[in-house]
């Protein structure tokens, strides 16, 4: 379903990255064409196709003036979303997403007695690897440059126990469900296995609604561990379930991004993708 966005997201990503690199320069369109190997208008079309703005108005959204004044304007909407509280049932965001941590037990036993389906798919953002058990996904990472390896031996040293099968159709659904919202029929239920701590931190970032941006100092505070800061950026680093936690929405209070476990030229185009589709109401 997503093999186009998938395919002009490896362009973008050259494309971003280059102006990452090139930024004092303020390069021209031209030249940011010529470098993923495309004419000026073709590559114009793609990115408009992957972003729905040109990519000039993509880079407003990624200065720091703008993510400051994202900040700002988000301030609201999150403190109205933390003092609902983060347990319980409910509306966490707009994938309606519902949680549920391993218990004590299950942690112990490392996966034991679980089988995770797992697949590759195309995803607006690049292949990624989706992995779900029957309680829940309970994984879901882009790959990077290490490849596919690299990435079924992150979910296998994570549940070292558990059978992994591989499951391209099944894991499809989920994939579709995830990122188009259109086509989700129920919420999608994630399975989060890590510390009482970082679960914490993870059903706080499950309250950050699309578009908006939150830095770690207000994450940390949400999770009543004000001045944990740094084990709470540690936390979001660990997150498992890219995009569905959002943990690309965390950045610094200057308005830097940060960093990002899926690399920070990614982070930015889930960012300035979200900005471009204005998803905070």
């Amino acid at each position: 379903m997503f093999l186009q966005a998938s395919a002009d997201y490896t362009l973008v990503e050259k494309a971003i990255h280059y102006l990452e690199e090139n930024y004092q320069n303020q390069p021209a369109l031209a030249d940011v064409a010529a470098h993923v190997g495309l004419s000026e208008f073709h590559f114009q079309r793609l990115f408009s196709r992957w972003a729905g703005i040109s990519p000039k108005r993509f880079g407003q959204y990624l200065t720091m003036q703008h993510a400051k004044q994202v900040l700002a304007e988000s301030q609201n909407v999150l403190e109205a979303a933390y003092a609902a509280g983060l347990s319980g049932p409910g509306r966490l965001h707009d994938l309606f997403v519902t949680h549920e941590a391993v218990t004590p037990g299950e942690y112990k036993a490392r996966g034991a007695g679980l089988t995770i389906r797992y697949g590759f798919q195309a995803t607006p953002f690049g292949e990624a690897l989706l992995a779900e058990t029957e309680r829940g996904i309970c994984g879901l990472s882009f790959i990077t440059s290490n490849g596919r390896t690299a990435a079924i031996a992150d979910l296998a040293h994570a549940w070292p126990q558990a059978m992994l099968v591989e499951d391209e159709a099944g894991t499809a659904t989920a994939v579709n469900q995830i990122f188009s919202p259109a086509d989700r029929q129920a919420p999608l239920p994630v399975y989060l296995k890590g510390t009482n701590f970082q679960i914490q931190v993870w059903m706080a970032l499950l309250r950050v609604p699309p578009g908006a941006l939150v830095t770690y100092g207000a994450l940390a505070r949400a999770t009543g561990q004000e001045k944990a800061v740094r084990a709470v950026g540690t936390a979001v680093g660990h997150n498992p379930i890219a995009y569905l936690i959002p943990c690309h929405r965390v950045i610094q209070k200057s308005g830097n991004l940060g960093g990002y476990h899926w690399g920070l030229t990614r982070k930015k185009a889930l960012i300035g993708w979200e900005a471009a589709h204005g998803m905070m109401g």
